[in-house]
């Protein structure tokens, strides 16, 4: 059964997946101390254009998340969010565990829309209400979508007009910089957020998101709040090794640029046949909009992620591209839905 489920079904890329086979016998110093977390640190800092900036390895994407919003909220303070963002649906509560409420506003296609953040941030707050302290987004969105440089450096205003931080959930980063749609590179991305994550786990690698505060400084002791957290790994070599091999000659952009790039062929193939999206998304997330009936004949062939349901029995899916997807992967979806749409 070909798998379309998402962009983590796959273990590490096969060049990631050799670093570590080959650094596997190395003694070397844990909890991030080691030659190639330094190492990759560096190569970070110098693909931002940022030498000044902090950058951390962290276990996981909720642990990334919840970690960098509980450190830099104030007591009493919460996040605004769009409603359908990552830390509002998809965490179970990970953020108000921590004490902090996510405050959800309306957006459009995943995305916060710049004059509804304005109006809510100058709304007045009293004591006995949670102040929005910072701003959450992800690029891209739960829905695929993207911003453009244009309404990020907007956003940004917003939030230093309020005196709060804007933090990038990127956990699809690579994605959604190497889409055709996008007017933005990684530096551009560094200078107009004080946050921001670095998609490893959904990027090729077997785990890991790299924190990147470009823009303001990492808490004080933040090593510590990381293993308060449960987000420290002893072999921190683990996500090292990980995000060195990611950043030597280019791989991640040469993954996102591979994924994209299968994402294309499926939505052209998709247009082809007719299939309607639910949003236009321009990255490797695609939305199509099929009749239940199609949905349960194709279950058994490829494996999608539910989405929603549509009304008038229909459904929305979603298909994602990942690492290992390859284009005869996409011929066989394409020709398992042209069977059924046509017999349907």
């Amino acid at each position: 059964m070909i798998s379309f489920e998402s962009d983590y079904v796959s273990g590490a890329h096969p060049e990631v997946l050799k670093r570590l086979v080959e650094t596997n016998f190395e003694s070397l110093p844990g909890y991030g101390d080691d030659k190639y977390t330094v190492s990759a640190r560096e190569k970070i800092k110098t693909v931002i254009g940022k030498p000044e900036a902090d950058v951390f390895f962290v276990s996981g994407g909720t642990q990334v998340n919840q970690l960098v919003i509980s450190t830099l909220l104030d007591d009493g303070d919460g996040v605004v969010a769009v409603k359908s963002g990552h830390i509002n649906v998809h965490e179970s509560g990970a953020i108000e565990f921590t004490g902090h409420k996510v405050l959800a506003i309306d957006g459009k296609d995943g995305k916060i829309v710049p004059e509804k953040l304005s109006e809510y941030l100058e709304s007045d707050y009293d004591d006995h209400m949670v102040r929005p302290g910072m701003l959450y987004i992800s690029h891209p969105t739960e829905y695929g979508t993207i911003y453009s440089k244009k309404e990020l450096c907007e956003i940004y205003g917003i939030c230093k007009k309020h005196s709060i931080p804007l933090f990038i959930d990127g956990a699809r980063l690579g994605y959604g910089l190497s889409c055709s749609k996008s007017d933005m590179d990684i530096k551009e991305i560094a200078s107009m957020c004080d946050v921001f994550t670095i998609g490893g786990t959904k990027v090729g690698a077997l785990c890991g998101e790299a924190a990147v505060f470009s823009g303001i400084r990492a808490p004080e002791r933040f090593i510590a709040k990381i293993k308060q957290r449960g987000g420290l790994m002893a072999k921190g070599r683990v996500l090292g090794v990980q995000f060195d091999a990611l950043f030597t000659d280019g791989l991640y952009f040469r993954i996102s640029e591979h994924v994209a790039g299968m994402a294309d062929m499926l939505r052209n193939g998709l247009i082809k046949l007719g299939v309607e999206f639910f949003v236009d998304s321009p990255t490797n997330q695609l939305f199509p909009v099929f009749d239940d009936s199609v949905i349960e004949k194709i279950s058994g062939k490829v494996k999608y992620s539910f989405w929603e349901k549509a009304g008038h029995g229909r459904s929305v899916v979603r298909f994602a591209t990942g690492w290992a997807t390859e284009k005869e992967d996409i011929e066989e979806l394409l020709t398992i839905l042209n069977k059924v749409l046509k017999n349907d």
